[in-house]
């Protein structure tokens, strides 16, 4: 298989445009991003500030599709990825590796289920992330791209590919052998940390102090722990100790991307997280009561005037 030279990114908000910017940094003509119309046209006239310097990337609308991409990376919010699978389906041909870096454990297999395993990769984003306020940017600069295959004891070519476009480009990744305990080790974080902070209005410091605030974070955890383990996910009993870890070890001011979503006005992940906990746990009998509860108190702020 061939280097990979032509990066797509779909999804220009608080973390694809991290990586539109250390591509852009590494080459501009390797990087595209794919809008519609009227993304486009905005972007064009506003650009985008990151950390206050201006960046004009190269747009592409689907309808002006001309060649394949060697690697697309979906960065949209879970609402847009259906749309963003068909979007893509111009820029995928033969060795196209796709990656999305969404929240939850669910992108993956949608995206193979369009096109094929032999495609996608497994991944997510972790760190501090960053936070966009109209086309302006902010990002500390301490984020991973966690991805791989399933299993990465063995490198698979496609994997190999996007390994050596990251150490070219500089861009922070971690292959972990195993990859599904991974992907739930950050999906557990996010069902506790993301949905209490919602409804407490709690930042990670509020975590931090407030023994009462990560309790309820953790009785969110363990019920996915338990529909974890009912799923078969290995070494369930690190999932806990690592999230309240991660937990400890955030900026204290730093707020997870649900509470800005509700501060902002905004449609949450709720269901990518409390949804998919409560789906799997009706799939396993495996009670779900706290998560159930969340997911009526989310819907009801983002209902709320």
């Amino acid at each position: 298989m061939a280097n990979i030279k032509n990066v797509v990114i779909v999804g220009l908000g608080a973390i694809g445009s991290i990586y539109a910017v250390k591509l852009s940094q590494f080459d501009p003509q390797c990087v595209t991003v794919l809008v519609d119309e009227g993304r486009k046209q905005r972007y064009q006239r506003e650009g985008i500030l990151f950390n206050g310097e201006r960046f004009d990337f190269n747009y592409l609308t689907p309808q002006d599709v001309k060649q394949p991409a060697d690697l697309i990376l979906i960065a949209t919010k879970s609402q847009g990825l259906s749309e963003a699978i068909e979007a893509i389906a111009p820029l995928v041909h033969e060795d196209t590796v796709i990656i999305s870096l969404l929240n939850g454990i669910s992108g993956p297999t949608a995206l193979a289920e369009r096109y094929g395993w032999e495609h996608v990769l497994y991944a997510f984003f972790t760190g501090h992330g960053s936070t966009r306020v109209g086309n302006a940017v902010t990002f500390d600069g301490v984020g991973t791209i966690v991805f791989g295959e399933a299993d990465n004891s063995h490198y698979s070519d496609k994997l190999q590919r996007v390994v050596d476009l990251f150490d070219q480009a500089h861009i922070d990744y971690d292959i972990p052998q195993d990859m599904l305990l991974a992907m739930w080790k950050k999906f557990v974080l996010n069902v506790g940390v993301n949905q209490a902070s919602a409804v407490l209005h709690a930042s990670y410091g509020d975590f931090q102090r407030n023994p009462q605030a990560l309790e309820v974070a953790t009785m969110l955890m363990q019920e996915a722990i338990h529909v974890a383990e009912a799923v078969g996910i290995n070494q369930t009993e690190t999932l806990l100790p690592w999230c309240l870890d991660f937990i400890q070890n955030m900026p204290s001011d730093f707020k997870s991307s649900m509470l800005q979503d509700i501060e902002a006005g905004r449609q949450t992940e709720i269901d990518l997280f409390a949804g998919t906990v409560c789906e799997l746990g009706d799939a396993h009998q495996v009670d779900t009561p706290y998560n159930r509860l969340f997911l009526k108190l989310i819907r009801a702020l983002e209902s709320a005037d």
